[in-house]
């Protein structure tokens, strides 16, 4: 047994002073072990980029002291273990030493432990931005012991590396910060969907979002714009109508129902005469994110989905003439094919140009040429099987629908249809839709409504009340082969 210092002496009091030190010092490093290692990089880069400004002054200072993983554990456990191991020894000089273990293992538990933990694990960037210049002085005090030690540690076990969220991983934290998930969060659902939707996006093709090609409602080449034809346009409300030749699966190009705006229906102007534009062909195992930025281009708001009967793995690209740029020839990109006609070059038509037929002066090279080139073939082992718009991406990015004037939607409630074009608030004079007997709806429309009045130029001429019912499957009266139509679930325009 050591001799024992006499109480309440000088040497007693310099004693007492190194034993509570010895406490302090490995409680503070107890503490910024936790503190500082429970600290990633990336949440140290996030707290300098975005955090508030006192969260990121105290960020700044953690970093460089934070940013050598190994070196800085070595540092404070080797502090913290001389602090212990050496409180035993003064205290020996001051009690028994069955006395000098129980008071030391009471004072490391309870104010090297347990207190200086619970502080630093609620303030530990404060305290670590606080400590951060002692913890300097450490890594180089300890250098020639820790650096080593370090060294193995990256050798064996790997630097350490920036821990991400998983994409799902990610998801589920955003929705633990939204207000719906009562945790404090002040997200509101549509900020937590839309950023779910986004994170979705990757995994969804266009055929998780097109509009079925039996469902699509689209004009034939031969079509004339007749009024029948007119207000079938102006009803389905769509800014876009694609044009297909013969058959409805061969989709050509697509139509501005702007450009209809000057069309007199007792003309009766074949559909061809107009400026039909080349429409983008995508795979249906196209990414929406790639067709969103086709579509961000501003070629065209609307492409037509194949399905690859060869079932080729490869992911077509669209080019910006709207032709498929994965193909070899010209066949495959959807381009003309040329005529054998002994080497002589076609000459061109040189009729003037219809002013409704005038092509646009940013995007000429987006027109199809009916008259002076033939009509595009594409290969045999596309079968077109729908139709996509951006409205389409957006609604799947937004995961809600979006509804317009001329939208119908199936209310669950009352399990009825409601279109929103139908509102008395809108047109009172409108007639109540009526329920047809094969159980479509049928649009019916007035002489004020807006299929009417957009359907001729002639404001002073009479136009009747026309009455139209569209089941699945079939043609415009009035002109052969017209136009396809169906009863819900038309691609909408963006």
């Amino acid at each position: 047994m050591a001799d024992t210092v006499p109480c309440c002496g000088t040497e007693f009091s310099l004693y007492i002073l190194i034993i509570i030190g010895l406490v302090t010092f490995a409680g503070l490093m107890a503490g910024l072990t936790l503190g500082l290692m429970s600290l990633g990089l990336v949440d140290l880069e996030v707290l300098i980029k975005s955090g508030r400004q006192q969260d990121r002054i105290n960020a700044a200072k953690i970093f460089p002291v934070v940013k050598n993983h190994h070196l800085l554990l070595c540092t404070l456990l080797v502090g913290n273990a001389m602090a212990m191991e050496a409180l035993p020894i003064f205290l020996d000089k001051l009690v028994a030493p069955w006395a000098a273990i129980v008071i030391s293992v009471t004072l490391i538990l309870m104010f090297g432990e347990i207190l200086p933990q619970a502080v630093c694990s609620r303030f530990g960037l404060a305290v670590g931005a606080v400590m951060a210049p002692f913890v300097r002085v450490l890594l180089w005090l300890f250098f020639p012991i820790t650096y080593p030690i370090s060294k193995v540690l990256d050798y064996l076990l790997g630097k350490e590396h920036d821990v991400l969220f998983r994409r799902g991983e990610l998801k589920t934290f955003v929705n633990f910060h939204g207000n719906e998930a009562g945790k404090g969060g002040d997200l509101t659902h549509d900020e937590t969907t839309i950023i779910a939707g986004a994170l979705e996006l990757t995994a969804k093709t266009a055929k998780d979002a097109m509009t079925p090609i039996s469902n699509a409602f689209s004009l034939d080449l031969d079509a004339t714009l007749n009024l029948d034809t007119l207000n079938a346009i102006m009803t389905m409300g769509h800014s876009r109508v694609p044009v297909y030749a013969g058959n409805p699966k061969n989709i050509i190009g697509l139509i501005l129902v702007k450009n209809l705006l000057s069309v007199d229906p007792d003309d009766a102007i074949p559909l061809r005469k107009m400026m039909i534009r080349k429409i983008p062909r995508v795979s249906e195992s196209m990414p929406l994110y790639d067709i969103l930025n086709e579509f961000q281009k501003g070629h065209s708001h609307l492409a037509v989905v194949y399905k690859d009967l060869n079932k080729n793995k490869e992911i077509p690209k669209i080019d910006k003439d709207g032709n498929n740029e994965a193909s070899p020839n010209a066949i495959a990109r959807g381009a003309p094919v040329p005529k054998n006609d002994g080497g002589q070059q076609t000459k061109k038509n040189l009729v003037a140009t219809p002013s409704f037929k005038k092509r646009h002066r940013g995007c000429s090279h987006c027109i199809l040429d009916i008259e002076n080139s033939p009509i595009p073939v594409f290969p045999p082992n596309q079968e077109v099987v729908g139709v996509i718009t951006m409205e389409d991406v957006i609604e799947e990015l937004l995961q809600e629908e979006i509804l317009d004037e001329t939208d119908e939607y199936v209310n669950i409630h009352n399990r009825i249809k409601v279109n929103m074009n139908m509102s008395e608030e809108i047109n009172p004079n409108s007639i109540p839709q009526q329920p047809s007997t094969n159980g479509y709806a049928a649009h019916t429309t007035s002489p004020t409504s807006p299929a009417s009045m957009g359907s001729s130029v002639n404001e002073h001429s009479s136009v009747p009340a026309l009455t139209v019912s569209f089941p699945s499957g079939t043609s415009i009266a009035g002109s052969p082969a017209a136009a396809q139509v169906s009863k819900e679930n038309m691609p909408k325009d963006s």
